[in-house]
Order: C-alpha cells, then sequence, then structure tokens
C-alpha cells in the first residue's frame, strides 16, 4: 500500500490512498495457481519483508493468447532506487518471454512520469493507445507502453 501511496500521490485522490489496506489487498492474489494462462505474481523480499512485486500473464484485452502483460509492478518506497524494480522487470520480461510470448505490453496511470522513465529506460515505448478503467474502484486514464521480450 505504501507504494501506491507514494506513487499515486497527486493522481489518485488523497482520502482514497489513505484508506488502502494491505491485508484487503492481499486476499485477491492466487500465488498457488499453475494455469499457465492465470496472471502470476513475481516477490521480491529480503528474507524478512517483501520488497516489491510483479504480477505478469496474458493481455485479457488482447483476442489472441500471445502478447503478455506486465499487469502490476510495485516496490516499496524506502526500496525506490537500490535496484529492486529493474530485477523484478527483467525478471518479469524473462518469465514472458519463457512462455513463449514474443511482446507485452503495460499500463501506467496517466500523468504518471516517474513510472514513465522507469519503463522508457527499460526499453518500453509509448505505444500511444489509451484506456479509461476503474482500478480497485476509482475510474483513472492510463497509457499503453510495449516492448519485445526477445531482445532482451
Amino acid at each position: 500500500m505504501r507504494s501506491w501511496q507514494a506513487a499515486y500521490k497527486g493522481l489518485l485522490p488523497d482520502d482514497y490512498l489513505d484508506s488502502l489496506r494491505a491485508d484487503e489487498r492481499a486476499s485477491r492474489y492466487d500465488f498457488a495457481t499453475t494455469d499457465p494462462l492465470a496472471p502470476h505474481t513475481i516477490v521480491a523480499d529480503d528474507g524478512r519483508s517483501i520488497l516489491g512485486f510483479a504480477t505478469i500473464g496474458v493481455s485479457p484485452g488482447v483476442p489472441s493468447h500471445d502478447v503478455g502483460e506486465l499487469m502490476a509492478l510495485y516496490v516499496d518506497p524506502d526500496q525506490w532506487r537500490t535496484g529492486v524494480g529493474r530485477v523484478l522487470i527483467a525478471r518479469a520480461r524473462e518469465e514472458l518471454y519463457h512462455r513463449g510470448l514474443l511482446t507485452a505490453i503495460l499500463w501506467v496511470l496517466e500523468g504518471n512520469t516517474r513510472a514513465e522513465r522507469f519503463y522508457e529506460r527499460d526499453g518500453w515505448t509509448c505505444i500511444d493507445d489509451r484506456r479509461k478503467q476503474s482500478v480497485w474502484g476509482i475510474d483513472v486514464q492510463e497509457i499503453a507502453y510495449g516492448r519485445r521480450l526477445d531482445d532482451r
């Protein structure tokens, strides 16, 4: 939650960010699935606490099953600029590639320039596709980024 609260300050309503609770969100994740088409979450930890996570899967917005999606990437704010995010995104790309996917997309909250810079440094490019979506009950505008996975 701290990652959302820090990253989305000024982009989402303060009262909404202040109301977020980790235990409410954790129950929505399934870490035990073996379904290759189901989302999969990669966790970075230091043996004591979770430092960040990335969730990947087949893109639900694409009719065929040949485009992967980085569905989430969040790092605890105390770990920003330590390399945790770079390790997570590299592992996410690698896992998508090993699933036989050659391209991937992700969606960035409009106005989140910090995230845009992070993804651009990793080789993602804005594909100028936009969508309006409800994320955890809040309507947001998002911008799509894409990347080939075979040019690691």
